[in-house]
């Protein structure tokens, strides 16, 4: 018996480092198709689902106009649930409304957020708002104003506004606009430019607009503000939850060299303007102390402005499972990668668009779109002609240390950027054109930190204490003990 036992752990042994080093999941291959017929929008910049079960989807104008579906179907109705056009400054091409959220509780109490530019004076505004008597339009008279945050310059607004997997609102917002931070709001704590915040706005009244979590990393921290979940950003052009890990991913648009995806950890620092991506920026060497790198980055041959996207967890396409799906605005090159505790599967080339790549979103099912500034919205399909792509995971980044937490015109800049070109006919498929051979596509970033190592090297030092452990308890039982 014991004999047996000790072969099957050495089986499990060797097990384990065969699987260490097996190859991930593939990664495609994609095609988009044109979703909802030919119903087109102007300039679309988000879409989501309300979360209340009726299957309708929500497509926001950045003119300050949203949109409701009646479903995901070809040729679905649609009409309009707000217009606050009136409202909404499009002064500048980065201005305008950004952002939608619809309550944890919409399905009961009716309320939604939006986030958007306002003039006189400059400043973006978190408002929410509730449904009128009609479920299919939403009351422009309820506003009530949560936040409002003087804007210096009209480009950088950040925008995106998601609840996470607790509950709280998440809004993020660029460093305040011109170019390279000139007022070095990236690396301040006092002031709510250039970070991603983290709010309570559950019974918010005029008087109590929102509160601010005991657990914010910088509550209680001298200077700082509050409501900061993490900094050090330059223009976080969409973020996102993955559904199944509760991970934050953001997109944060770049200057004039690199464009990244950070995984968004509370208190971290993301280094802008120290640093652009993994590159120093100010200067030709720079202190990276306590600067959090990104996951992955890609540098100007291959686009000019990142636009976040979503971990796909839908069923309709499994060449994407677990994937993280996002795009360059300008060039409409589509990357996804893998991201595990073994590391970094990818990324790879999914297509590219033959249009501006403005925003993605997700319905109730988890299933993934693509929205253009050629007025269109796409939808992923699995491609069964070509062949899979197996990309090569790479190290992980080091696991977390605690945060110092207290209880209680230029292309690059440009997250919403330039007017649409003429609509291109429906996509069939990925493009045949690879990114420039002198460059990879979105180049994985080795990152600091062996965690990959280390889970194998702990997995074969459990086995072998398993295995020695047993050999102990035979030759104790054979000595007659």
């Amino acid at each position: 018996m014991a004999r047996r036992g000790l072969l099957a752990l050495t089986l499990l042994f060797w097990a384990t480092l065969v699987s260490a080093g097996a190859p991930s999941q593939a990664i495609g291959p994609v095609e988009l198709e044109r979703a909802f017929g030919d119903i087109a929008f102007d300039e679309p910049v988000f879409l989501t689902s309300a979360g209340d079960g009726s299957g309708r989807l929500f497509v926001v104008e950045q003119r300050g106009v949203v949109h409701v579906l009646a479903s995901t179907a070809p040729g679905t109705d649609r009409g309009v649930f707000l217009d606050i056009t009136g409202r909404v400054s499009r002064a500048r091409r980065e201005e305008g409304l950004l952002g939608l959220a619809f309550d944890p509780g919409f399905a009961s109490n009716g309320y939604f957020y939006l986030y958007y530019s306002a003039a006189g004076p400059r400043r973006s505004v978190l408002s929410r708002f509730s449904v009128s008597g009609d479920p299919g339009a939403a009351d422009a008279t309820s506003e009530l104003v949560l936040l409002e945050v003087p804007q210096p310059f009209s480009n950088h607004n950040g925008g995106m506004i998601a609840f996470g997997p607790d509950g709280f609102l998440y809004v993020g917002l660029g460093d305040g606009g011109s170019g390279g931070d000139p007022r070095g709001n990236g690396q301040n704590l006092g002031t709510l430019l250039g970070s991603i915040l983290r709010i309570d706005v559950q019974g918010a009244s005029a008087g109590a607009p929102y509160r601010i979590p005991p657990d914010n990393p910088f509550v209680g921290v001298a200077g700082a503000r509050g409501e900061i979940w993490a900094y050090g950003l330059r223009n976080p052009w969409r973020f996102s939850f993955d559904p199944a890990t509760g991970d934050l991913w953001a997109a944060d648009v770049g200057q004039a060299d690199r464009e990244e995806i950070d995984l968004v950890l509370p208190g971290r620092n993301y280094g802008w303007n120290t640093m652009e991506g993994t590159n120093c920026f100010l200067t030709s060497d720079c202190d990276r102390s306590g600067l959090e790198p990104p996951v992955v980055e890609y540098g100007h041959g291959l686009g000019c402005s990142v636009t976040g996207g979503y971990v796909y967890r839908g069923a309709a396409v499994p060449a994407l499972s677990g994937v993280y799906v996002y795009a360059d605005f300008c060039s409409g090159r589509i990357w996804g990668f893998r991201h595990t505790d073994l590391g970094v599967s990818g990324p790879v080339h999914l297509l590219r668009a033959p249009f501006q790549v403005s925003s993605f979103g997700t319905d109730a099912r988890g299933e993934l779109y693509v929205l253009g500034f050629d007025g269109g919205v796409y939808r992923f399909v699995g491609d069964p002609a070509a062949p899979p792509a197996t990309p090569t995971p790479t190290p992980a980044p080091p696991a977390p240390t605690p945060t110092t937490a207290s209880a209680p015109a230029q292309p690059p800049a440009s997250p919403t950027p330039t007017p649409a070109q003429a609509a291109p006919a429906p996509l069939a498929g990925p493009s045949p054109e690879p990114p420039a051979p002198t460059a990879t596509a979105a180049p994985e970033v080795p990152l600091e930190g062996g965690r990959a190592r280390g889970a194998i090297i702990a997995g074969v030092i459990a086995t072998g204490a398993g295995v020695l452990s047993l050999l102990y308890l035979v030759r104790r039982r054979r000595l007659g003990h």
